[in-house]
């Protein structure tokens, strides 16, 4: 705690509500996200953990919106969610305190609103998945959804947002970072009803969605792992520009960021065909490494 109220302190936040509003944004990536709240609470200045914190607790919770219930629920609740961010952003007050705290820190760092209303817009391609027909329609999905989730939360590290290269930077991570996650979530999307991998992918290595949902071992379903985990290694290296623009203060998170990517593609070439049947989880003492080689810690909340 006490650490906690020195990183408050450091970011001028010293209104009671919006204390304790930032308190809730950290308790709650602390529950949902638990090794990238520590790494913020590790590797980022005390000054910009509450505004990291902030950015990635909005983005998070809006994508939490999307995910439960049935197609109905969920689009009646993300569209009142989403009345309610918007008419937060125009009037500079909201009662909901993740989104209170958001507020303040969006403001704070001027973070261009272009970002946010664009995340609002793509999130709704997840309320009913259709799937990808082809790379073009995933390239769509990740520049209407990802991209923008990613200047939403890695954008905060920037006043303003960030530069033009900045923003192109954060475009390849985007890329990078989905395929990654189609990946890892490969199993558990397809128990959801849901395939992330465009289906001209399959075409193209002569095997079914159904050969996914039964996790058969085929040649052509372990060459689809494999040369879609080596498309996400390739541009994952050239998303390493990031740390070119990145600024300081962020520059060791981020580097964090990209070799917990690279490790993770690392499982799934290992794992090949096995993905489809159980997740990918990151290794809690190869996660670590990486945090200890990366940091000096700086206390806990």
């Amino acid at each position: 705690m006490r650490t906690w109220r020195r990183s408050l302190e450091a970011a001028e936040v010293s209104q009671g509500v919006l204390r304790d509003d930032y308190t809730k944004v950290a308790r709650f990536m602390r529950r949902r996200e638990p090794a990238g709240y520590l790494a913020v609470r590790l590797m980022v200045p005390a000054d910009h953990q509450p505004h990291v914190l902030a950015g990635y607790a909005f983005a998070s919770y809006t994508d939490d919106v999307c995910d439960r219930g049935t197609v109905e629920e969920r689009t009646r609740r993300y569209d009142a969610w989403a009345q309610r961010v918007r008419t937060a952003l125009d009037s500079g007050s909201a009662e909901h305190p993740l989104l209170r705290a958001f507020l303040h820190t969006a403001a704070t760092r001027e973070l261009p609103r272009r970002w946010v209303d664009s995340y609002l817009d793509g999130a709704r391609i997840d309320l009913d998945f259709p799937g990808f027909a082809t790379e073009a329609d995933y390239q769509r999905y990740v520049e209407r959804l990802t991209w923008p989730f990613l200047m939403i939360t890695s954008g905060l590290a920037h006043q303003g947002g960030g530069s033009a290269e900045f923003a192109a930077a954060c475009r390849l991570f985007a890329d990078a970072a989905q395929r990654t996650d189609i990946l890892t979530d490969l199993h558990e999307d397809l128990r959801a009803g849901r395939l992330y991998l465009p289906v001209s992918d399959l075409d193209r290595y002569d095997i079914t969605r159904e050969d996914l949902e039964r996790g058969r071992d085929l040649p052509g379903v372990r060459a689809l792992v494999a040369a879609t985990a080596r498309t996400a290694r390739a541009t994952l290296r050239e998303a390493g520009v990031l740390l070119d623009h990145c600024s300081e203060e962020h520059r060791r998170l981020m580097r964090f960021v990209l070799d917990l990517h690279h490790q993770r593609l690392e499982s799934v070439t290992d794992r090949g065909a096995t993905v489809t049947r159980r997740p990918v989880r990151d290794r809690p003492v190869a996660c670590l490494r990486l945090l200890t080689r990366r940091t000096e810690p700086v206390g806990a909340f």
